[in-house]
């Protein structure tokens, strides 16, 4: 080739091509959008050719999460730049029924926003203001005329879907089975969506993602947690008709319907039903329930020929709170009860009861009652509060200080400073060796970072460096978990080859989202997340990941998206980034 056909050459990286091949120095050629070249030599360039030197540095592809949020974001703010910092170059939408594709303004932000702790009024009036779709189709055209950052992808969101065709209100009773005709549009709706190339379906079975809003339904669990099984399964024999993907969030409360997932996906006597559902994690409320899990997909998957995989995130699982605002808390009645509230007075009014205290107490210290969060206030430490005094100790310390039951210790100091108090706990994945065993696991897709949600709650943005690195400290202790290359496939063609997209491989004719890292910065920096003040959201801070300097370059379809670890400032502004991904 000559030098003119090269538009950008990054040279004498060590180059991983996502299909978990051993890493080779190699020279890429990237013109068009597309890695035209893969040589050991290095490629002639001319005057016209950028050259991104990547000596000692390691070169793949991009990240791909395959469990985001952002569907509110990218509205806002296209570059979605806290991904694409982190070297994640496409991303995925429509988890756990929810989208924006169908559906009134006021409905969807309803469904959306309490749900994933995002600003109510800045999304409802964004949606007001923007919304110029209908169906799925044009929600797709829509994001193609925006200049997105990353590649999006999207499921069909089945709790939108459902509110859709029966309006919300019908959609939340009980009482009410959507009719024939409803179920036969529902379906229509579905092909519709997947002909367009959307990755799957996601529905919710968990009833502690509640409904926002100021409506007499608020409170009420999201549509998709109404439906039964057999409606679920008019949609899944379309799903295994097209091979594509039946995305869940079980019951994760009381566990059991997990065993209806993992038989939808079986394939013994039918086509298997690619399956996946949230999430596989060393619980600190259940310790030992990553290894049943790991079991149970074992058997079902080699045994019974099911095509099934549980999310997963390589690091710690930890949780930040202003306050009582926490969706752990919707676990049991007495926590929903006091986020129903939005008034400051009344919620504080509430916390006060001795009534309700009383509920309280008894439902956060049963050990009848299933759960998923530890609800242990020495695992507890305040960073923020009106009182000094405070910062530092765990409710807990202060409760013994007092005397007190610690149970009215945090009522008490949530009622008195409500989201004045922030504190911080650790949810799962808190044992190393635990979590290299769970990131090993064959029925694992490494994400469900919920980027774009739960904003003052939690940072997974950068979870794909932290998988690196969590291999690569084990590699240097003796004690390897897998090599590079598995890692860096975990994270880049095993997803996209399993959710069906063109991404995640680089290879000569292949899409050029390309991440060029320096190995060495993987370190502590990236657990220490910091508040960032949210493009577009009315000056709301969110917490964020670092890298410490580790990204230094990333490419998205070709362009320059980071370059010396700064974001491009045409990135979320111009189009030629991302693209929409359809299957």
């Amino acid at each position: 080739m000559t030098a003119s056909t090269y538009e950008l050459i990054i040279a004498n990286g060590l180059f991983f091509d996502g299909r978990g091949s051993p890493p080779r120095v190699r020279h890429l050629g990237i013109r068009d959008g597309l890695v035209t070249a893969v040589s050991e030599s290095p490629l002639p360039h001319g005057p016209g050719t950028r050259v991104i030197d990547a000596t000692d540095r390691w070169v793949m592809p991009g990240f791909i999460d395959l469990h985001t949020h952002y569907d509110a974001e990218v509205e806002l703010a296209p570059s979605l730049s806290e991904s694409v910092r982190h070297g994640v170059t496409s991303v995925m939408v429509g988890s756990c029924s929810l989208s924006l594709a169908v559906g009134t303004p006021e409905d969807l932000a309803d469904q959306f926003c309490r749900v994933e702790a995002i600003p109510y009024d800045t999304v409802r009036s964004l949606l007001e203001r923007k919304k110029d779709w209908e169906t799925h189709g044009e929600y797709l055209a829509h994001l193609d005329r925006m200049p997105l950052g990353p590649n999006v992808g999207s499921f069909v969101g089945h709790s939108a879907l459902r509110a859709h065709v029966m309006g919300l209100e019908r959609s939340l009773d009980r009482t009410v089975k959507p009719s024939s005709e409803e179920l036969a549009r529902m379906e229509t709706l579905l092909r519709e969506g997947l002909d367009e190339g959307y990755a799957g379906l996601s529905i919710m079975t968990l009833k502690w993602d509640k409904i926002g809003g100021n409506r007499a339904i608020r409170s009420q669990p999201l549509p998709s947690t109404f439906a039964s099984w057999s409606e679920y399964r008019r949609f899944t024999r379309i799903l295994r008709e097209q091979g594509r993907v039946f995305q869940g969030v079980p019951n994760i409360t009381t566990k059991v319907n997990v065993f209806l997932f993992l038989w939808e996906s079986m394939g013994l006597l039918r086509q298997p039903l690619k399956t996946t559902v949230i999430s596989m994690m060393d619980s600190r409320a259940n310790r030992g329930i990553h290894w049943q899990v790991g079991l149970l997909s074992r058997v079902f998957n080699r045994l019974l020929k099911a095509d099934f995989r549980w999310q997963a995130l390589p690091e710690i699982f930890d949780l930040w709170s202003d306050g009582i605002d926490l969706v752990v808390f919707e676990e049991f009645g007495a926590g929903a009860a006091a986020l129903h509230l939005q008034d400051a007075a009344e919620r504080r009014r509430l916390l006060e009861d001795p009534e309700y205290r009383a509920q309280f107490k008894r439902q956060w210290k049963s050990r009848l009652l299933p759960k998923v969060f530890h609800r242990d206030f020495n695992q507890s430490q305040i960073l923020k509060a009106p009182d000094p005094s405070l910062m530092g100790r765990s409710f807990a310390d202060i409760a013994r200080e007092r005397g007190q039951d610690v149970v009215d210790t945090f009522l008490d100091l949530v009622a008195r400073y409500g989201p004045e108090l922030r504190w911080y706990t650790v949810m799962a994945n808190d044992r190393p060796r635990e979590l290299e065993s769970i990131v090993s696991h064959p029925d694992v897709l490494i994400g469900f970072s919920d980027a774009g949600a739960h904003l003052r709650n939690m940072a997974h943005y950068n979870f794909p460096l932290r998988m690196l690195r969590l291999v690569r400290e084990a590699e240097k202790r003796g004690e390897p978990v897998m090599p590079m290359e598995r890692a860096v496939h975990r994270l880049t063609g095993e997803l996209a080859d399993w959710l069906g997209l063109d991404a995640g491989t680089l290879a000569p004719g292949r899409r050029a989202d390309v991440v060029v890292m320096a190995p060495e910065r993987l370190g502590a920096g990236l657990d220490v997340p910091q508040e960032s003040t949210m493009e577009g959201f009315d000056g709301f801070a969110r917490l964020v990941n670092q890298n410490g300097g580790a990204v230094e370059t990333v490419l998205i379809n070709g362009r320059l998206a980071v370059h010396g670890g700064a974001l491009q400032p045409e990135l979320g502004r111009e189009r030629g980034f991302g693209r929409v991904l359809r299957v």
